[in-house]
């Protein structure tokens, strides 16, 4: 009988993380840049008194979809699409280097080249700062330039553009990319982005939407297994009753 149990709390456990999982990638259809996560179960023994006889299912880090999504001709001079695989870096809170796809690119208050989320856009040099009432030219190597309104143009950076293994780059709760190890990943000259696009997200919303319906009708069979459960239980103790 607990086998019964242990199997469909721990069926019905990973299909909540699986919905939430299929849910996060939803609500992300239209967030530009965004890589559809990744959900995967290993088996885990029930550590006790006694022998570890049964199992339950927990979330294992998959990873995410490294696919591109479609590109988007905006016509903004700081919207960037990375072309292939590569990646565009930038500063996280902590110091440290991140890595997105998130081509939206900003102007913040203090001149400086910043992503949709505020964070600074890395360059060989650091950061990228923009002059005051500049128009922004973004090249296919990631070279920015900035032309005033009475002067020529001039190159104030370029933007540090990074290339990984499949599978070398981990998701953060914050949506960012790093590496595993937390190092940083060399410039690759041969990363190219695409001015004035941007790349959608490569969330399939087809396939979300059939795989949350089928997560739902698989929570559903394993809470009926459940109820199941509880009643043979019950049967059973009235049948193993003392006679009154």
């Amino acid at each position: 009988m607990d086998r019964l149990i242990y199997t469909a709390a721990s069926a019905a456990r990973s299909l909540m993380q699986r919905q939430d999982g299929i849910a996060n990638n939803l609500a992300n259809a239209n967030t530009p840049g965004f890589r559809a996560d990744q959900v995967a179960f290993r088996a885990v023994p029930v550590r006790g008194d006694g022998d570890p006889t049964r199992v339950v299912s927990l979330e294992a880090t998959a990873g995410f979809d490294e696919s591109s999504g479609a590109l988007d001709a905006t016509g903004r001079n700081l919207d960037i699409a990375v072309l292939g695989k590569g990646y565009i870096a930038i500063q996280a809170p902590d110091g440290s280097e991140a890595y997105t796809r998130a081509g939206s690119l900003q102007v913040n208050s203090d001149g400086t080249l910043v992503s949709p989320g505020g964070l600074a856009v890395a360059s060989e040099g650091g950061t990228i700062n923009i002059p005051a009432g500049s128009t922004v030219s973004i090249a296919k190597d990631g070279t920015v330039s900035a032309k005033p309104s009475n002067g020529p143009s001039q190159l104030v950076g370029r933007i540090k553009l990074v290339s990984a293994e499949p599978g070398a780059l981990r998701k953060g709760s914050d949506g960012l990319l790093r590496t595993e190890t937390g190092e940083d990943l060399p410039a690759d000259p041969q990363v190219q982005v695409a001015s004035g696009s941007l790349e959608g997200s490569n969330v399939n919303v087809v396939e979300a939407m059939v795989g949350m319906i089928s997560a739902a009708r698989q929570f559903e069979t394993q809470m009926k297994l459940l109820q199941n459960a509880e009643q043979n239980d019950q049967r059973a103790a009235q049948l193993l009753a003392p006679a009154r």
